[in-house]
This record gives structure tokens, C-alpha cells and sequence, in this order.
């Protein structure tokens, strides 16, 4: 089974950044997922929703 959701861990690496700014961007996504009336979790973000905001909805990790 595939992982839906990104840690701040893996978004930090993805994108080269502190795990502290991960975390900042985690919640401004899920404050939008939110807003749009989904369910979110703390610390972490749906893979599709961050694929879709950082790189125009194109996947960013098809070898997994």
C-alpha cells in the first residue's frame, strides 16, 4: 500500500529545506485543505495535495 501523507521529515528533504520550515508549510497546505472542507492531520500533508502546489500537479515520485 502506497503512503498517502508526507511527514515533515520527508518535505524537508524533498525540497532541501529544515524540518521547522516543513512544518510551516505543512500547515499553510493543510489550512487551504481545510478551508476546501477536507480532513487534515497535524504534522502531515496528502502527497497528491502537496504534488499539486509545488509542481503544478505533475506526480513528483512515480518510482515509489
Amino acid at each position: 500500500m502506497t503512503k498517502q501523507l508526507y511527514t515533515a521529515k520527508e518535505v524537508a528533504e524533498l525540497c532541501g529545506i529544515s524540518e521547522s520550515s516543513a512544518y510551516k508549510i505543512i500547515a499553510r497546505l493543510n489550512k487551504e485543505l481545510k478551508d476546501k472542507g477536507y480532513l487534515t492531520f497535524s504534522g502531515k500533508v496528502s502527497r497528491a495535495y502537496f504534488s499539486e502546489r509545488m509542481y503544478g500537479g505533475v506526480a513528483g515520485d512515480k518510482a515509489e
